[in-house]
């Protein structure tokens, strides 16, 4: 049986297909559509039709997708969301959407209501939840929103009171109105939070188009009983079910993909990875085979946020990207010519002068036609990729947490532009594959799960919060698809609160586990 991953990103879709060694049978990359969906469908016609594999033989499809990142980028398709913060009194002086974009408070539009609940740091009631309160403020939403968010204080510590609002949201709205809390989506930090859960039910249509256009791509092609899955931006997999319910989690899952691919193709769990598109390199940080954690609040279409994303540094600096010559020096994009690659760089007959015509011109790449770039100075040609190698050793010291030289993986279709010696690194690992290395990486992962809470170790031993966590942190690893008897716990996090008399800590745990 095999297995296929789809991973689009902004210049290309790719498409691999593996067996059940988990080793590449074949890959493809078409250039990513304005859609996205028609690329997504041709990437997976053209890996079918050219490996020879039959439909049947197919048992798991994975995608990975940038429609979530774009659709808030772009401020398109996504839902009304109202909005339930439990703290009033306490939090009255700062309320929801505070800071956020105003077209997209527009889009959105500004439901929300600070109703009595929440607790405080210690797990004490901060105000007692009123039920006549939240259900005339769901009765007043009726017809008006298609999504709910539910944000209580201090939620990662008790989550109760809004998985009663929950309930309550159900049978008043339906099960056709999704409801997100916060407390299984972002960490501690109320506003970071909120702003977490409120993007996350802003992004139910959008998966929901997602999804059954990835299921109706597959069945065109007759791939009519693979489990189906995708990508989360931690490098592990997730179940279109458990997608619908948590959209927001496969934001950035791109560069993770790469990440987890990269390992694969070098062998290699610890390292810097740098994946080279056609417009931006982004940099990941692997570490024991997984994407390095950014533990810094992470803004996402200008919006402030605390849920998990990895950790990567973008650049302007793709295998598209324009040079010139703005007389005192050469500079290097930021724009760049994109999926239009093959035809306006000068090798492909364009008038645009790309980084990877300053490749083929330097004989580190055949690509096109050669005999195009020629014309350009050998002296120019030079300063150009000296400006390539100085924005890459640039980037891996902004990823590197000490001064010693650091593993480089190349991956992407534009890695033939970046030097293969760099100051700071101490061996670059480079596969003929690295192009599909994203594609690799969803068709290789795993399923995992995640849970976070604050735990009062006076109150249980560390023991007990350390099983408590890993239990429920394999309980979202099931929901996401993960096979019971599989799961194991990959990572542990303590941090003591310094402030809190009863030694609190908020501890989080990951697991993984074998898909389904």
């Amino acid at each position: 049986m095999y297995k296929i991953g789809i991973d689009v990103g902004g210049t290309n879709t790719d498409a691999v297909i593996i067996n059940e060694n988990l080793e590449l049978v074949h890959g493809v990359k078409v250039p990513t559509s304005g859609d996205i969906q028609t690329g997504i469908e041709q990437a997976l016609h053209k890996v079918m039709s050219e490996s020879g594999i039959t439909p049947g033989k197919i048992s798991h499809a994975m995608l990975g997708t940038t429609q979530c990142t774009n659709a808030i980028v772009e401020r398109k398709k996504l839902s009304k969301v109202g909005v339930i913060r439990l703290g009033y009194p306490a939090t009255a002086s700062v309320k929801p959407y505070t800071a956020w974009p105003e077209d997209m408070v527009g889009i959105l539009g500004e439901n929300f209501k600070l109703l009595h609940g929440g607790y405080e740091y210690d797990g004490q009631v901060l105000s007692e939840i009123d039920e006549d309160e939240v259900k005339a403020a769901l009765m007043n939403w009726r017809d008006k929103i298609d999504s709910l968010a539910v944000v209580g204080v201090f939620s990662s510590l008790k989550n109760d009171q809004e998985l009663l609002v929950e309930k309550w949201a159900r049978e008043i709205l339906g099960d056709k109105v999704p409801v997100s809390c916060s407390s299984q989506i972002g960490s501690v930090g109320l506003l970071e939070r909120e702003n977490a859960t409120i993007l996350n039910a802003a992004l139910d249509k959008v998966m929901k188009l997602t999804s059954s256009g990835f299921e109706k791509a597959l069945n065109n092609e007759g791939i009519k009983h693979a489990e189906i899955y995708l990508c989360q931006n931690d490098g592990t997999l997730m179940s279109i079910d458990y997608a619908k319910r948590f959209p927001i989690l496969t934001i950035a899952c791109g560069p993770t993909n790469s990440i987890r691919g990269a390992s694969y193709l070098a062998k290699v769990k610890n390292a810097i990875v740098l994946d080279v598109g056609g417009t931006t390199s982004d940099l990941g940080v692997l570490a024991e085979g997984f994407p390095r954690e950014s533990s810094l609040a992470v803004d996402v279409g200008g919006i402030r946020t605390n849920f998990r994303m990895p950790d990567i540094v973008s650049i302007g600096l793709g295998g598209g990207s324009i040079v010139r010559n703005n007389g005192a020096r050469v500079t290097i994009g930021p724009d760049s010519v994109g999926y239009r690659i093959t035809e306006e760089a000068r090798i492909f007959g364009g008038d645009q002068l790309t980084t990877t015509d300053i490749a083929v011109r330097l004989g580190l790449a055949d690509i096109g036609d050669k005999s195009l770039v020629e014309d350009i100075p050998l002296d120019f040609a030079k300063e150009a990729y000296e400006e390539i190698r100085r924005m890459t050793e640039e980037a891996i010291d902004k990823m590197k947490t000490s001064s010693g030289d650091v593993d480089l993986i190349l991956v992407g279709g534009g890695a033939v532009i970046i030097p293969k010696e760099l100051s700071g690194v101490a061996k670059v690992y480079h596969n003929s594959h690295g192009g599909v290395a994203n594609a690799i990486g969803a068709s290789i992962a795993q399923i995992s799960g995640q849970y976070e809470q604050i735990y009062i170790y006076s109150k249980l031993s560390r023991a007990e919060c350390m099983a408590d966590a890993k239990e429920k942190a394999a309980h979202q690893a099931q929901l996401a698809g993960a096979i019971e008897e599989t799961i194991e716990l990959v990572e542990v996090e303590e941090t003591p609160l310094a402030y809190h008399p009863e030694n609190a800590t908020r501890l989080r745990v990951k697991v993984v586990g074998k898909m389904k």
